[in-house]
């Protein structure tokens, strides 16, 4: 185990450290990989702190110009395990700002999985591994990474890193899987919310269920789970999504249901969102769950 978040962390004002890391299936600000730092310049901060937290930011990068897509992902789930076991020890919210979601199990291992629940929000199932996957696309490993289900030897090698039981994982407002993914993730113990399941109560009844078999909650949150026509995070956006609005309800629902251990954006091209809706809905998310 890590570190531990204390309960109170559910509504005080707080002081957030915000770790970037602006890589894109290996490449430093590239597609995705501007996301994070589009956030920063475009609000993150003032608006955390319009709300009482004080905020600090730090960017994760690689040494040199080139690494492989495997290699690079678990460098910077080193690097980010360790700034956030750094921030949660010294007391402070950590939020990941991440090009991809493969980012967040560098974050698990840093908060621990020691009575720690996941809500993964995201259009699809990221429960591949690589002889299962037809596209060789990392991220969409990302969760069976963090279960323990693929990746196993470069998994060991992130500080504090230990599987998370699936049976702690609800997969929310997913609808776009592979072949056998859902099946997989559903046999390993997990649980799929679609956007409708999530969403008719706010989420009260998945959390709760989540509260029974854990006291702290990491939020994961792929910004392609909104609907496009709330807004296209990434090219990987496909229909019946959530809903901006259901998904702040659901957010404001987990804070007072569960202590939050911490939260991850991840996912987003700021190229394919002009008018900046998606970016005002990342930043309305990061606020709902800091409080």
């Amino acid at each position: 185990m890590r570190c531990i978040m204390p309960a109170s962390f559910r509504s005080v004002t707080m002081h957030v450290s915000a770790i970037a890391v602006p890589y894109d299936s290996g490449h430093v600000r590239q597609r995705m990989g501007r996301g994070p730092e589009a956030f920063l310049s475009g609000g993150l901060t003032a608006a955390l702190e319009a709300r009482g937290h004080t905020v600090d930011v730090r960017v994760l990068e690689l040494p040199g110009t080139f690494a492989a897509e495997p290699a690079a992902a678990f460098a910077l789930d080193r690097q980010v395990a360790d700034a956030v076991h750094g921030a949660c020890t010294d007391g402070a919210f950590p939020l990941v700002l991440s090009g991809n979601c493969i980012s967040t199990v560098g974050a698990l291992a840093g908060v621990g999985v020691r009575d720690l629940a996941l809500l993964w929000f995201d259009a699809h199932g990221d429960f591949n591994t690589p002889d299962s996957t037809s596209t060789g696309f990392l991220d969409g490993m990302a969760l069976s990474v963090a279960c323990g289900g693929s990746w196993t030897a470069l998994a060991a090698t992130i500080p504090g890193f230990a599987p998370l039981d699936p049976a702690r994982v609800v997969l929310a407002g997913a609808r776009d899987f592979d072949p056998g993914e859902r099946e997989r993730f559903e046999k390993a113990g997990g649980s799929v919310a679609g956007a409708a399941a999530v969403g008719h109560d706010n989420g009260r009844a998945v959390l709760l269920r989540l509260q029974e078999r854990a006291s702290r909650l990491y939020i994961h949150l792929d910004l392609d789970v909104l609907d496009p026509k709330d807004g296209a995070a990434n090219h990987y956006a496909v229909p019946g999504g959530l809903e901006r609005t259901r998904v702040s309800a659901i957010l404001e629902q987990a804070r007072a249901t569960m202590a939050i251990a911490g939260l991850t954006l991840s996912a987003y091209d700021p190229a394919g969102d002009p008018d900046r809706a998606v970016l005002t809905a990342g930043i309305e998310f990061a606020a709902a769950c800091v409080g």
